[in-house]
This record gives C-alpha cells, sequence and structure tokens, in this order.
C-alpha cells in the first residue's frame, strides 16, 4: 500500500521536538508540538490545520508565534489540542500582543482549543481576531472511550494524558480505512472502471443498505442514463484494508502507569516518533527528571508493536553518541523493528 502520510522530524533527533505530517490528497497538515519551527517555509505554516501540543515546556511550546504570523490577514480556522489548562495558556499569548487595529483586517483567523484531561468531558475554548482573542468557552466535548479528539478530514487525532511532572500528552493519528477495488473482478463482470468507483466507495464506506442503487458508467457524460444496480451486488469489489498510523511520544516518566497508557495508545503504529534522552546506564538521571532512556523506549515500541520506530529529543550531554544511543534502542526494540530513516532529517 503507497503510504499516504508523511511525516518529518523538524529538527533532528537532538533539536526541539516537533513532527511535521503532510497526507497525501489532504491541504491541511498536522504540527505535533511548536518548539523551533525556523525549517518550515511560510508555505508549510500556511497549511497547518491542526496543531497538537504535547505540553507547554518552552522547547515544545515556543515557536508558536511564528506559526501565527503568517495567519494573520488569512481566513482560518486551526484547530489546537493541548493539556489541562491550555487555553488559558494560548489567551495569555495571545493577549501579549495589541489587537486594537483587528477590525481592520477582512480576514479573521479562529483559532479553536481543546484540552485533553482526564475526567468525563474535555474542555473547549475559542479565540477570534475580530474579537481580539476574546476567550469564549465553548460547550465542552464528551470523552471518547478510545481518546479520539477530533478529526482533520480522513485523519483521526487520538491523545493519552501522560506524568512529567506535569500532563503531557501522547497523540496517536491515524486514517480512516483504504477501500481498494478489486480490477480482476472487475473484469469478471463485464464492467468498467471510471468514475463511478468512487461512488461505489463512498457507499461503501458509509454503511449504506444493500438494495442503495449505483449507477455504473465509464464516463462522467453517462452518469445520469447510466443503469443502476443494487450496492448488494456490488459489495464484494471493495476490499478495506487499515489505514496508517502514527505516533508521538515525548517527556514522561518510565513508570508503569505511564508506559500502559503509553503503549494502550500507539498499539500497532506504522511509525512511532518517541523520545530516547537518557543511554540505558543513566535511568536514575532519566527517572529524576522524568524522561525515558533508550532501553525504554525501544521496550514501549515492541510492546506496542510498532514496525518502524523514529527516536529523538537525545540530551544534548551524548553529543557524538548518536549511534550509540540509536544501537540501544535497536537492542531494546528486537528484531523485526525498523528503525530510522527519512523521516527524520531536516529539508
Amino acid at each position: 500500500m503507497r503510504p499516504t502520510l508523511h511525516p518529518r522530524l523538524l529538527n533532528g533527533r537532538t533539536g526541539d521536538p516537533g513532527v511535521f505530517v503532510e497526507a497525501l490528497h489532504l491541504s491541511e497538515t498536522v504540527l505535533l508540538d511548536c518548539g523551533d519551527l525556523s525549517s518550515l517555509s511560510i508555505r508549510h505554516l500556511l497549511r497547518v490545520g491542526l496543531l497538537a501540543v504535547s505540553h507547554a515546556h518552552m522547547d515544545h511550546w515556543a515557536g508558536f508565534d511564528r506559526l501565527l504570523r503568517p495567519l494573520i490577514g488569512r481566513e482560518k480556522r486551526l484547530l489546537v489540542v493541548g493539556p489541562e489548562d491550555f487555553a488559558a495558556r494560548m489567551h495569555h499569548r495571545l493577549q501579549a500582543y495589541t489587537w486594537n487595529l483587528a477590525h481592520r483586517i477582512p480576514a479573521d483567523l479562529v483559532i479553536e482549543v481543546t484540552e485533553v484531561v482526564h475526567g468525563p468531558a474535555l474542555p473547549r475554548a475559542r479565540f477570534r481576531l475580530h474579537h481580539r482573542f476574546a476567550r469564549e468557552d465553548l460547550p465542552p466535548q464528551p470523552t471518547a472511550p478510545d481518546g479520539t479528539v477530533l478529526e482533520l478530514g480522513p485523519l483521526r487525532l487520538r491523545a493519552a494524558v501522560l506524568d512529567h511532572g506535569t500532563s503531557c500528552l501522547g497523540f496517536a493519528l491515524e486514517e480512516g480505512a483504504h477501500l481498494n477495488v478489486w480490477r480482476t473482478r472487475l473484469q469478471e463482470r463485464g464492467l468498467p472502471t471510471g468514475p463511478w468507483l468512487a461512488g461505489l466507495k463512498a457507499a461503501v464506506a458509509a454503511g449504506l443498505p444493500d438494495d442503495h442503487p449505483i449507477r455504473v458508467f465509464a464516463r462522467p457524460a453517462e452518469a445520469a442514463l447510466a443503469p443502476a444496480r443494487p450496492l448488494g451486488e456490488l459489495r464484494d469489489l471493495v476490499v478495506a484494508s487499515p489505514g496508517q498510523r502514527l505516533a508521538y511520544l515525548t517527556d514522561f516518566a518510565d513508570v508503569p502507569a505511564n508506559r500502559a497508557a503509553a503503549t494502550r495508545l500507539v498499539r500497532g503504529a506504522d511509525t512511532l516518533f518517541i523520545e530516547a534522552p537518557f543511554a540505558a546506564e543513566d535511568a536514575e538521571i532519566a527517572l529524576d527528571r522524568r524522561h525515558l532512556t533508550t532501553r525504554a523506549a525501544g521496550e514501549i515500541a515492541a510492546a506496542a508493536g510498532a514496525r518502524r520506530i523514529e527516536p529523538f529529543h537525545f540530551s544534548p550531554r551524548y553529543a557524538g553518541q548518536e549511534e550509540r544511543l540509536m544501537a540501544e534502542v535497536v537492542a531494546a526494540a528486537g528484531k523485526g523493528r525498523v528503525l530510522g530513516g527519512e523521516a527524520s532529517g531536516r529539508e
């Protein structure tokens, strides 16, 4: 299956954490954390539709102004996800500027914040440029059993609350199922390829009943007069396969509750971005600072069944020792895991 999610680790394995995700056929992009955004062009920043911030430590949040600046003057709705009290932090950040001329800007920028917290509902708030970014509380969103926070087109964002001495969010970004057509079955039944197949896949995806009519035609000009067949006769032409799953874990202590929550969230990830700041021998230092070791990162990836591992957030105390840290992750993850790759570079 051709990959449709294309993530990029913005600052290598030692810089500020941050992953920029582009999805095939989706104009908007996803940004996981926003510390140093200097590697993203204005063109990239304008496409960000969802910003997910793990927590408000400076190396994960300092670059927000770089994202905000080019959005002023654009008609835009930016979805933001963060931990408890993140809407208050967003409000203070926005109010650090003077907006007395905001009414002269024709386009409105709307920022909607959802906080991921323990409890039955997720607090939400909205900030609008034309209202000088005053806080508007929105109705809380019921907490989903599977941790789903919101959707962006075909993408679904799930989150879990982890402990880093403060609430820190782990994220899983998932596509819906891929629907493909068996071309051999089309040929066996003498059915044409063409734009009608998009309607067939949409009907299957929507779970429409078997008697729903599907018009079969090879060219758009034939659509109006094309014969219709019941969906039940055509459903077996479509096969569903799981969409891609990308996960992001950073800044949490290696304690049982965190391991369990993180493993549940990222289980079966095709690509797992996971912090590995400290070498295995420095486990006491890692625990004191509420971070993972290379061994812990590898073990979590193995327990979750992640196919590809992208370690990052290496501590500067190991300058020049990247190969050693990577080897320790590999040793803990075990055989069958792919480590590193093109997602880890800067443009």
